[in-house]
Protein backbone atom coordinates (compact mmCIF):
# COMPACT_ATOMS: atom_id res chain seq x y z
CA UNK A 1 0.00 0.00 0.00
CA UNK A 2 2.81 2.46 0.85
CA UNK A 3 4.56 1.56 -2.36
CA UNK A 4 1.41 2.27 -4.36
CA UNK A 5 0.92 5.61 -2.60
CA UNK A 6 4.58 6.51 -3.29
CA UNK A 7 4.16 5.77 -7.01
CA UNK A 8 0.98 7.88 -7.17
CA UNK A 9 2.70 10.74 -5.32
CA UNK A 10 5.69 10.58 -7.67
CA UNK A 11 3.44 10.62 -10.74
CA UNK A 12 1.48 13.58 -9.36
CA UNK A 13 4.69 15.48 -8.63
CA UNK A 14 5.98 14.76 -12.14
CA UNK A 15 2.73 16.02 -13.67
CA UNK A 16 2.90 19.19 -11.55
CA UNK A 17 6.48 19.90 -12.70
CA UNK A 18 5.48 19.37 -16.35
CA UNK A 19 2.46 21.67 -15.95
CA UNK A 20 4.60 24.41 -14.37
CA UNK A 21 7.22 24.07 -17.12
CA UNK A 22 4.53 24.32 -19.80
CA UNK A 23 2.97 27.30 -18.02
CA UNK A 24 6.34 29.10 -17.95
CA UNK A 25 6.93 28.28 -21.62
CA UNK A 26 3.50 29.67 -22.52
CA UNK A 27 4.21 33.03 -20.87
CA UNK A 28 5.50 35.64 -23.27
CA UNK A 29 6.49 39.27 -23.02
CA UNK A 30 4.52 42.08 -24.54
CA UNK A 31 5.90 45.54 -25.28
CA UNK A 32 3.45 48.42 -25.74
CA UNK A 33 4.93 51.39 -27.59
CA UNK A 34 2.76 54.53 -27.68
CA UNK A 35 3.69 56.81 -30.57
CA UNK A 36 2.51 60.07 -32.08
CA UNK A 37 2.32 59.67 -35.83
CA UNK A 38 2.19 62.67 -38.12
CA UNK A 39 -1.33 62.58 -39.65
CA UNK A 40 0.18 63.38 -43.06
CA UNK A 41 2.29 60.19 -42.79
CA UNK A 42 -0.34 57.70 -41.59
CA UNK A 43 -0.64 56.06 -45.02
CA UNK A 44 3.16 55.66 -45.13
CA UNK A 45 3.18 54.17 -41.61
CA UNK A 46 0.52 51.58 -42.47
CA UNK A 47 2.28 50.59 -45.71
CA UNK A 48 5.71 50.31 -44.05
CA UNK A 49 4.28 48.34 -41.13
CA UNK A 50 2.53 45.79 -43.37
CA UNK A 51 5.14 45.48 -46.12
CA UNK A 52 8.47 46.02 -44.33
CA UNK A 53 8.42 46.00 -40.52
CA UNK A 54 6.04 43.13 -39.73
CA UNK A 55 7.49 40.72 -42.34
CA UNK A 56 11.04 41.38 -41.07
CA UNK A 57 10.04 40.94 -37.43
CA UNK A 58 8.02 37.78 -38.12
CA UNK A 59 11.19 35.94 -39.22
CA UNK A 60 12.97 36.49 -35.90
CA UNK A 61 13.51 33.71 -33.33
CA UNK A 62 10.95 33.92 -30.54
CA UNK A 63 8.57 36.16 -32.49
CA UNK A 64 4.92 35.73 -31.50
CA UNK A 65 3.08 38.67 -33.10
CA UNK A 66 3.02 42.42 -33.63
CA UNK A 67 0.01 44.70 -33.92
CA UNK A 68 -0.32 48.31 -34.95
CA UNK A 69 -3.29 49.90 -33.23
CA UNK A 70 -4.81 53.30 -34.01
CA UNK A 71 -6.38 55.10 -31.07
CA UNK A 72 -10.10 55.56 -31.53
CA UNK A 73 -11.29 56.84 -28.14
CA UNK A 74 -10.96 56.32 -24.41
CA UNK A 75 -13.96 54.44 -23.05
CA UNK A 76 -12.91 54.84 -19.42
CA UNK A 77 -10.23 57.06 -17.92
CA UNK A 78 -7.83 58.91 -20.21
CA UNK A 79 -6.20 57.89 -23.46
CA UNK A 80 -2.39 57.85 -23.43
CA UNK A 81 -1.24 61.44 -23.80
CA UNK A 82 0.76 62.44 -26.83
CA UNK A 83 0.07 59.34 -28.90
CA UNK A 84 -2.36 58.27 -31.59
CA UNK A 85 -0.93 54.81 -32.33
CA UNK A 86 0.32 51.85 -30.31
CA UNK A 87 2.66 49.07 -31.38
CA UNK A 88 2.06 45.85 -29.44
CA UNK A 89 5.00 43.47 -29.81
CA UNK A 90 5.07 39.90 -28.47
CA UNK A 91 8.13 37.69 -28.20
CA UNK A 92 8.61 34.45 -26.28
CA UNK A 93 11.09 36.23 -24.00
CA UNK A 94 12.66 39.61 -23.37
CA UNK A 95 15.95 38.09 -24.50
CA UNK A 96 14.38 37.24 -27.89
CA UNK A 97 13.05 40.79 -28.22
CA UNK A 98 16.41 42.32 -27.34
CA UNK A 99 18.13 40.04 -29.86
CA UNK A 100 15.72 41.32 -32.53
CA UNK A 101 16.53 44.93 -31.62
CA UNK A 102 20.27 44.19 -32.08
CA UNK A 103 19.86 42.79 -35.61
CA UNK A 104 20.96 44.63 -38.71
CA UNK A 105 17.48 44.18 -40.18
CA UNK A 106 15.91 45.96 -37.18
CA UNK A 107 18.35 48.84 -37.70
CA UNK A 108 17.15 48.97 -41.30
CA UNK A 109 13.37 48.65 -40.83
CA UNK A 110 12.79 50.63 -37.61
CA UNK A 111 13.54 53.96 -39.33
CA UNK A 112 10.71 53.25 -41.81
CA UNK A 113 8.34 53.35 -38.83
CA UNK A 114 10.11 56.04 -36.82
CA UNK A 115 10.23 58.33 -39.86
CA UNK A 116 6.45 58.73 -39.62
CA UNK A 117 6.51 60.00 -36.03
CA UNK A 118 5.57 63.60 -35.36
CA UNK A 119 7.95 63.55 -32.39
CA UNK A 120 10.80 61.05 -31.88
CA UNK A 121 10.05 60.37 -28.21
CA UNK A 122 7.64 57.61 -27.23
CA UNK A 123 6.56 55.55 -24.24
CA UNK A 124 7.44 51.85 -24.14
CA UNK A 125 5.99 49.64 -21.40
CA UNK A 126 6.98 45.99 -21.01
CA UNK A 127 4.52 43.40 -19.67
CA UNK A 128 4.75 39.72 -18.80
CA UNK A 129 1.83 37.94 -20.42
CA UNK A 130 0.14 35.70 -17.88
Amino acid sequence: MNRRRAVITALAASAAVKAQTKKSADQTIQLHVDILVDPAKEKELKKNFKEIFKPAMSKQPGYEHVYLLKLREAKAGKAPEGSNYRLVINFKSEEDRLNWVKTDIHQKVWPTIEGTFKVKSFNAVLYDQI
